[in-house]
């Protein structure tokens, strides 16, 4: 493994970390650090697949327009409610 250069904040952060026993050792702070990072870019690729399915739909027709905002607000409180329950698609 190449050795890890880090900044005096990052430095600073670690020992912080690990001074309030919410880290065991420097090790543990890095694996957490890199666990969050993997999770941050699963989620990222994620919503890139959803906002291309976006793009994809409006490219095609597959849109609806609201009359109001109103109209819109209520139609998202339905889907969550239907998303909560299992109901919906």
């Amino acid at each position: 493994m190449p050795e890890i250069h880090l900044s005096e904040q990052d430095e600073k952060f670690i020992e912080e970390q690990v001074a309030a026993g919410v880290y065991s050792d420097a090790d543990a702070v890095i694996h957490a650090s890199l666990q969050l990072l993997s999770s941050d870019e699963g989620k990222r690729a994620a919503l890139q697949l959803l906002i291309q399915e976006g793009i994809d739909d409006a490219e095609a027709g597959r849109v609806h327009r609201y009359a109001s905002q109103d109209e819109f607000l209520a139609d998202i409180k339905r889907a969550s409610a239907q998303l909560k329950t299992g109901t919906g698609h």
